[in-house]
């Protein structure tokens, strides 16, 4: 297994800017935006979050909008028409049973359309400051190589990752995993021979071991 503490300590100095990727300024931009993120960029989920939060700044704004308008805004994103429905509903949901508050704990976030463990995690450590694990496809790719969990099931690798850390480290476990997944330890070719924990991986040799061949391909997710 690679060395939890000491991965997450460089990893932390690789990135020491490491956050959500996700535009937002309340909960509720939050939340909306993790639901569109589902299969899609959080580039691309920038790109129309700015425009439907113009168009429907608040749940009751969003709870009354015609599926139409909405549907013009985000179709970018992918699988549009769901997304709509999911956004629609859990506003309503947020007007009728929470007074238009995003509420604040796990079990009531998953009774929203839409919404499951893992969008409820999202918002809850990065809106909340509640600690949880976002077992999303870069973390659960890591942790897989890294040697943390030998699982690629979301509920399995959560309680494996949250397992290895104390929970005022969970959220920016996740950050700088999901960082280091998006920039350097890509899905199909590793670029492992410029990872700044080469020495610590034992999945060190899957990827591109040359260094400036390995360089060329990190890549910034945004400016």
């Amino acid at each position: 297994m690679g060395q939890p503490e000491a991965i997450n300590e460089a990893l932390a100095g690789q990135y020491p800017q490491a956050r959500a990727e996700l535009d937002f300024r309340s909960p509720f931009e939050l939340l909306i935006a993790t639901v569109l993120s589902a299969q899609s960029t959080d580039r691309r989920v920038n790109s129309v979050t700015p425009e439907l939060f113009r168009r429907y700044p608040t749940p009751l704004d969003l709870a009354g909008a015609e599926a139409s308008d909405v549907e013009a805004i985000i179709q970018p994103v992918g699988f549009y028409r769901n997304k709509t429905t999911a956004i629609i509903g859990l506003s309503r949901r947020l007007v009728d049973q929470f007074d238009g508050a995003v509420p604040a704990t796990l079990d009531e976030l998953v009774t929203l359309p839409g919404v499951g463990r893992k969008t409820a995690n999202v918002v809850l450590g990065n809106a909340f400051g509640v600690p949880g694990i976002t077992p999303d496809t870069h973390l659960i790719r890591l942790a897989n190589r890294f040697g943390w969990v030998d699982n690629t099931k979301p509920d399995t690798v959560e309680r494996a990752v949250g397992a290895l850390f104390p929970p005022s480290e969970w959220v920016m476990v996740c950050h700088r995993v999901i960082w280091h997944g998006r920039r350097c330890c890509h899905a199909r070719r590793p670029a492992c021979g410029a990872c700044v924990i080469y020495d610590l991986c034992p999945s060190r040799d899957i990827g591109e071991q040359d260094r400036v061949k390995a360089a060329a391909l990190i890549r910034e997710p945004r400016a």
